[in-house]
């Protein structure tokens, strides 16, 4: 945190504008030099957050804070952080729609109020989650301060979408790194220039320019992004200390924690045990967290409360005896002290049925047909598969029989498309929605975590037991809700296996995505449910269970079970493994008192896609602007015009950005040779991604595929004969 304080001490101090050189030596001075800093401090707009704090007195402060009257779940949370002795972690484990967002945002208030804490951060697992969040956040701390609206920062790669954001930042000002590339690098060899800017206009609405810079996110006081952010720090990469500095202090949120994977989940340890060290209240939220999971967060953060080399000697963490639940941890005159608190449910348990749709071909028309005749007489239909390529297909099917009534929903649509796809899906579907008689929404992944819709039936290809329970979260998610007869008992169609068959047939690409191993646990627990799952209350048991070290299939499968276990196992190890040359800190090095060491092989990462690279795993891919070339020149995906080399003007920039398309990983590496179109290269925003240009026919070759755009369908493949 010192370390990070003093570059950007530094930084600021290499403003030659701000501080300019001193004629003579009788201006030399302390008092002259304070001058000179407070001025300038004032001319980049940098503040703080809260400040002080003072400890809510309100009886319901989720009431005070959001106009409505708390949960028992919220009131719990609320009361268990008020009784903490310490900073620590709390661990809050909810269901799905169960408010835990609101409660998190009550708990930080009292936790900053009595631990000095200047501001939050909250992370969240994707890009997509965080704007709903940066909304949330920016109403939360208007109610201590209208100022503090504007000063909430957004951080992540696609934040010039969202609307809020703009309004904020004019992309055309000038850039937030632009002064400091004269001044000379300093021992750790770093490039990145050092960067304020001279943009001081008072009236400026938004975070300082200053904190808009590269590395310079976390600094801001009240900041929301994807949880790479907190990755990053805990990284063996430059300008880490930058970003630990911004954390350090704050009230760190951590949303759907379970969405770590193995290889994440190293980077997200090592974060905790910093922060644990340095005294950062952090609340982790999970609707499906498994047990194991869990122990090893708390574990992680209590090792760095307490400095110890390894966590052999930290007693286990208890298990909730109710679900809602909440378990702090903390440290007290140097011994751990972890305290388990559980509720009852805001709203009441009742069965969700489960039943097979044995479909593992390619087309996906047995889902398409059994939707057809569930949709038959009205209600609202959510279909989630793992593969946006089998998504098309059965929504090329189901639109033949309801025109119009049928979205499609995934990863591969441009920024713009998918944006309205999202926005429509949760006006319609959302607790305010105007319900339609008929909807089928066919969705990938995109659907199945912070996504506030309620569907009448699911439809999904088999996963993993917490993702599974996460896709069950969007059924009959709403009170209220008025629903066809025939679809009002909850019930999840479970597809992509043909249970009936010995071995068992799976989607080959859901096994390469999840592992066989988690799948066939999977497959057991729905073959137990006999009369289906009670939900929310047997959330924990299920998790429990799919994830415990103890033999769960029945002996037919006994031995695939055992087979693909060894396999998943040797698969987790050495993606585990994979993140010890990025990790901040070497285990046998936790106990070192200084910092000595950790400039040694740093890893070189430099922007923000190449810092996603290190702390996600899996094949890189690439988000290119798709454009459309006519002979004469180019235009957006939807038709404007952009001039003969790309050339884009202020008015149509928003159309261009609006084409941004991540592509298959399988199109990375040709992707690469992708390159900005020519008149790009000095518009502040285009100038940093590559285009791929669409014919006068529609489609572009790429890696030995033909690529077109279809603005149904998403972006679309073919493999050329």
């Amino acid at each position: 945190q010192l370390s990070g304080l003093i570059i950007m001490a530094d930084w600021i101090a290499s403003n030659h504008q701000h501080f300019p050189g001193l004629e003579h030596i009788s201006q030399v001075g302390l008092a002259g030099a304070r001058d000179r800093a407070r001025k300038a401090v004032k001319d980049l707009r940098l503040r703080g957050g809260w400040n002080t704090l003072p400890i809510p007195d309100s009886e319901d402060l989720v009431d005070a804070r959001f106009g409505k009257p708390s949960r028992p779940f919220q009131k719990m949370l609320v009361d268990t952080v008020q009784n903490m002795a310490e900073p620590g972690i709390v661990v809050v484990e909810a269901p799905m729609g169960e408010g835990k967002s609101k409660g998190a945002f009550a708990a930080a208030e009292v936790m900053a109020a009595r631990f000095g804490c200047d501001g939050v951060f909250m992370g969240m697992p994707t890009q997509a989650t965080s704007d709903p969040i940066y909304t949330q956040m920016r109403s939360w701390v208007s109610d201590f301060d209208q100022d503090l609206e504007a000063q909430v920062a957004l951080l992540h790669g696609k934040k010039m979408f969202n609307p809020q954001w703009r309004e904020l930042w004019d992309p055309t000002a000038e850039s937030p790194d632009a002064d400091y590339s004269g001044v000379a690098c300093d021992d750790f060899g770093m490039e990145d220039p050092y960067g304020s800017s001279t943009h001081t206009e008072a009236e400026r609405f938004g975070p300082a320019l200053w904190f808009l810079g590269r590395n310079r996110g976390l600094l801001t006081p009240f900041a929301v992004g994807t949880i790479d952010q907190l990755l990053y720090a805990a990284t063996r990469t430059r300008h880490v200390m930058l970003r630990f500095a911004g954390l350090a202090g704050k009230v760190v949120i951590l949303d759907e924690v379970h969405a770590a994977d193995v290889y994440m989940s190293r980077f997200l340890t090592e974060a905790l045990r910093w922060l644990g060290q340095a005294k950062v209240p952090v609340i982790l939220l999970s609707a499906t967290l498994p047990p194991a999971q869990r122990s090893s967060l708390v574990h992680a953060y209590l090792q760095g409360a307490l400095n110890a080399v390894d966590t052999c000697d930290i007693a286990p963490v208890p298990t909730p005896e109710g679900y809602p639940s909440v378990i702090t941890a903390h440290v007290e005159q140097g011994r751990p002290v972890m305290t388990p608190q559980s509720t009852r449910s805001w709203r009441s348990s009742e069965p969700v049925h489960l039943e097979w749709l044995p479909d593992v071909s390619d087309e996906g028309s047995h889902i398409a047909e059994r939707v057809h005749q569930e949709a038959a007489e009205g209600g609202v239909v959510l279909v989630i598969l793992n593969e946006v390529d089998r998504a098309q297909r059965v929504y090329e099917q189901l639109r033949g029989y309801y025109p119009g009534q049928v979205h499609l929903l995934h990863g591969r649509f441009c920024a713009a498309h998918r944006a309205d796809r999202t926005a429509r899906c949760v006006h319609d579907m959302g607790p305010k929605g105007e319900r339609p008689e008929r909807m089928i929404v066919v969705a990938t992944q995109v659907a199945e975590q912070s996504f506030d819709v309620d569907a009448d039936l699911l439809v999904t290809d088999l996963a993993p037991i917490d993702l599974l329970l996460q896709r069950i979260g969007r059924l009959h998610r709403h009170e209220g809700t008025s629903r066809p007869g025939h679809l009002k008992t909850p019930r999840a169609l479970i597809t992509g296996i043909v249970p009936d068959e010995l071995p068992l047939r799976m989607r080959s690409v859901s096994e390469h995505i999840y592992s066989r191993y988690l799948l066939l646990r999977s497959v057991t627990l729905i073959d137990q449910a006999r009369q289906g799952w009670s939900l929310p209350e047997q959330i924990p048991a299920l998790v429990a269970r799919g994830y415990d070290k103890e033999p769960l299939c029945p002996p037919e499968l006994a031995e695939d079970e055992h087979e693909s276990e060894l396999e998943w196992k040797e698969t987790e190890c050495n993606r585990s493994a994979k993140a010890d040359h990025f990790l901040l800190m070497r285990p046998e090095k936790w106990s070192d008192p200084t910092l000595e060491g950790l400039h040694v092989k740093s890893a070189s990462a430099r922007e923000e896609k190449e810092l996603e690279a290190v702390v996600r795993d899996g094949p890189p891919t690439v988000e290119v602007l798709l454009v459309r070339y006519n002979g004469k020149g180019y235009t957006t995906l939807s038709q404007e015009w952009l001039g003969i080399h790309g050339e884009a003007s202020e008015d149509v920039r928003e159309a261009v950005l609006g084409g941004l398309t991540r592509l298959p990983a399988r199109l990375t590496e040709a992707a690469l040779d992708l390159l900005p179109l020519e008149g790009w290269k000095d518009d502040p925003w285009l100038r940093y991604f590559p285009a791929l240009v669409l014919g006068s026919d529609g489609w572009a070759d790429l890696g030995g595929e033909r690529v077109r755009y279809d603005e149904e369908l998403g972006l679309v493949t073919e493999r050329v004969k």
